[in-house]
């Protein structure tokens, strides 16, 4: 004997039936048959909403009952095509919707749905097409049996969730079978019968429940459970889009992955086929031929720890805490009590070793009455002060972790919470049983999708890594950076595992921000201009609210705004990349804040562009007081610009004429007075003091401008008018150098606490004579290199090289 079950999608039309019917075909040709089904979908929750609609007054029911009666009437004619088969089925129906509406009419009535009337009121939608089946079968030469599950399943009277008993129940199954000669039964899923012979229904999701229990009954050889995926998941697919089959699972594993929100499979429906050792497979009606999951006893070893991820939504913890609690044994077994008189389920249960408090998960929709309950069980506990109040937090999810394979895996934990915690998913509760096959996190239900998914990532997907970038000023070095990004994306996805997604770009004007799948990098500039505004603040909200995993803010401009935007995301664990100078410069206190924030959050808070471009000088410096060493002195060139400017500067053409060149070829800053003033190299050497472990403010570094003061009135035009004016004490500073056979450089000095910046005369022979073109250099004097310095030099400015130096900050954000 084998037992098929096919849910509502399956027979939610006449197209849908025939392909069961196929199906169905097959399957007797290796055997008998018991085919169980669902009511036409959609059909029980249009019933329901009926019943609540002739409860309450309103008689739109009597529309949506003529409106599923015509439904049914259309799958009969489609499914039995000719006169005579149709004579049959057709008053049929018609006189069980003229049933219908008298049960209808008289909740109407009454204005009341009792638990009892309401299970009668469902079970006419399987009551309905399991009729229609054994119609559609005997119409094409199929004999087949109608089965009235209702004679075949006896529960107790609890309505709506009915507990079966198993021993009168295969007794049922027996004497049917004997009196049935037809390979063929049809079975109406969910539904049952008390002993006074009233409608009883099994639960959502009952249909799979039947079919298991005839299997048990039957002793069948195998367990079909038909629906509209390809068996069960790694994730739901709905949250996690590369959620892929599983082939095999252990019983054992299928129930919490049911219990813990595998939408596939109804939890129950295991343990009857469980305890006869009966196969169950989980296929596809709509791609019958895919493997689908088998279900047995002891499947192969999983090559992966993890079998499956599931969640549970709408939860709420109940705490339960206070001093009384401590040493006093029955606190739990009084809370389990009063939560069991009010027939509320008990998802999960955590308690703490000091016994001062005990948690449970329960359903949100449970609170109020829970709350009820308990306070009334515990009052005398809480009017003397021996224990709080019960304390409720709603909002709640639970993500589960399940695997047979993974008690035989250290560590599993511990990948799971640092997993979450990079992503800034904060744990509220965790459950995990001796048998180390299920570990249960409490979230928040915002978090789901991302749980999800980064956990999907972790221990199912070994080929990328998803990270998801939020870019902020796509100007000159910014656009190059989209560019980089564009041209190296398929490279980083098969050599790195990362597959790196634009989000958002945005600059002053507007806001551009993907719906699905990243941005287009290819046509990003047009779409940019058609994109509406949004604020800098906006923007950083749209980050949060996104609650993407693995996100990375990545500053690309020079805008004190933006940087004021970096700590609310840093405190929600998303990463921030910055091109931008103005934060780690700011104030002591705030730089610490920031640095603290991206420790405290578990995520990146990266700025390597800040000083040398893409020259690796704060990361070689992190390595440096890292590994122990102590940075004695700092001997820099830290502007490109300044650089390009005195080596290109020789008097034979004015010195503005230089600058702007330097503007033109993308090598200042959008201000260039911030360049030539020392402000910009000030705050340069400020950030690498402080990287050193220096207490330092920008007041502390001291500024020998080369400038006159006039050439920082005003504007941008005027600043190049007055040097202009001032080119006799440009040529003046050349002379005096070259006349003695030296270089100007503009240089910055770190020494026992002390930082300055200015211009200098360099002989030659010295580390900074022969820099050349933009390029910086940076002499690390330390404990280890005390006379001959560690030494880091290269390009030091320009669009392309800063974008790469950005770029390479993503990379190792996105590698955390």
């Amino acid at each position: 004997m084998q037992v098929l079950k096919f849910g509502g999608t399956s027979v939610a039309s006449a197209e849908n039936i025939g392909k069961v019917m196929a199906i169905v075909k097959r399957a007797l040709a290796q055997g008998p048959v018991v085919l169980v089904v669902s009511a036409l979908g959609g059909t029980t929750d249009a019933l329901i909403n009926a019943g609540r609609a002739a409860a309450s007054g309103n008689e739109s029911f009597r529309q949506t009952l003529r409106q599923l009666e015509a439904r049914h009437l259309t799958a009969a004619e489609a499914l039995l095509p000719t006169p005579p088969a149709q004579a049959d089925v057709q008053p049929w129906l018609t006189a069980q919707f003229a049933k219908l509406a008298l049960l209808a009419d008289g909740i109407f009535a009454l204005g009341e749905l009792s638990p009892r009337t309401l299970d009668r009121l469902m079970s006419y939608g399987e009551l309905l097409s399991s009729r229609l089946v054994v119609a559609a079968f005997q119409a094409r030469g199929v004999a087949a049996a109608w089965a009235d599950s209702r004679q075949l399943i006896r529960t107790n009277s609890r309505f709506g969730m009915a507990q079966v008993d198993e021993a009168t129940t295969g007794k049922l199954v027996a004497e049917f079978q004997k009196q049935t000669t037809d390979n063929l039964w049809v079975a109406p899923g969910f539904i049952a019968a008390d002993a006074q012979g009233h409608t009883t229904t099994l639960g959502r999701g009952g249909s799979d429940y039947t079919a298991a229990i005839l299997a048990a009954a039957l002793n069948a050889k195998k367990l079909e459970i038909w629906t509209d995926v390809s068996g069960m998941l790694t994730a739901d697919p709905r949250l996690v889009r590369s959620a892929r089959p599983i082939a095999r699972i252990s019983y054992e594993e299928a129930m919490e992955l049911s219990h813990f929100g595998a939408k596939v499979l109804y939890a129950p429906t295991v343990q009857p086929v469980r305890q006869r050792g009966i196969p169950m497979w989980i296929k596809n009606t709509f791609a019958p031929t895919d493997y689908g999951t088998l279900v047995e006893v002891a499947p192969p070893p999983s090559l992966g720890v993890v079998r499956g991820l599931s969640s549970i939504g709408h939860l709420a913890l109940l705490n339960l805490e206070g001093s009384g609690m401590v040493g006093v044994p029955g606190f739990s077994a009084r809370l389990f009590a009063a939560l069991a008189r009010a027939r509320i389920n008990v998802v999960l249960i955590t308690q703490s070793s000091s016994e001062h408090s005990i948690c449970v998960g329960v359903s949100e929709g449970d609170v109020p009455t829970a709350q009820g309950v308990v306070n009334e069980e515990f009052a005398a506990e809480i009017a003397a002060s021996r224990l709080e109040p019960l304390r409720p937090e709603t909002g709640l999810a639970i993500v589960a972790l399940v695997g047979d394979n993974m008690r035989n895996h250290p560590g599993i934990s511990g990948r799971l919470f640092s997993a979450l915690g990079h992503n800034g998913v904060n744990i509220r509760a965790i459950a995990q049983g001796a048998s180390e096959r299920n570990i249960s996190t409490v979230i928040r239900a915002d978090d789901v999708r991302k749980a999800i998914n980064v956990l999907h990532e972790e221990f199912f997907e070994a080929t990328y890594k998803q990270v998801n970038l939020f870019i902020l000023g796509p100007g000159n070095v910014g656009g190059k950076l989209l560019g980089q990004l564009a041209q190296q994306q398929q490279y980083l996805r098969e050599k790195l595992g990362l597959d790196l997604r634009v989000v958002a770009i945005a600059n002053s004007r507007h806001c551009l921000v993907s719906d699905e799948g990243g941005l287009d990098l290819r046509t990003w500039p047009e779409d940019l201009d058609k994109a509406s505004k949004l604020l800098l603040e906006e923007f950083t909200q749209l980050i949060i609210s996104k609650n993407l995993r693995n996100s990375i803010f990545v500053d690309v401009t020079a805008n004190p705004a933006a940087a004021g935007q970096y700590a609310p995301l840093l405190a929600k664990s998303i990463a921030v990349v910055a091109c931008n100078k103005v934060a780690a410069s700011a104030e002591y206190a705030s730089y610490r804040q920031l640095k603290q924030l991206a420790q405290d959050f578990n995520t990146k808070y990266l700025f390597e562009t800040n000083v040398g471009a893409a020259l690796p000088v704060i990361g070689t410096l992190g390595d440096l007081t890292r590994s122990g060493d102590v940075v004695r002195r700092m001997h820099a060139v830290l502007s490109g610009t300044l650089n390009f400017v005195f080596n290109n500067y020789d008097g034979s053409r004015p010195f503005a004429e230089v600058v702007r060149q330097a503007q033109d070829e993308g090598y200042t800053e959008p201000d260039p007075r911030l360049d030539l003033n020392g402000s910009d190299v000030a705050r340069k050497i400020l950030i690498l003091a402080r990287e050193a472990g220096q207490h330092m403010e920008m007041s502390d570094v001291a500024n020998e401008s080369f400038l006159p003061p006039s050439c920082l009135d005003g504007d941008v035009a005027a600043f190049y008018e007055q040097l202009a004016v001032h080119e006799p004490h440009f040529r003046a500073l050349y002379d005096a150098a070259a006349g003695q056979g030296k270089r100007l450089k503009f240089v910055a000095q770190y020494a026992d606490g002390h930082a300055s910046v200015g211009l200098q005369q360099i002989a030659p022979g010295h580390d900074l004579y022969e820099l050349r073109g933009k390029d910086n250099v940076v002499l690390f004097y330390t404990d280890r290199y005390p006379e001959q310095p560690l030494v880091v030099k290269g390009a030091g400015a320009g669009a392309e090289v800063t974008a790469s130096g950005v770029f390479a900050d993503i990379i190792r954000a996105a590698r955390l």
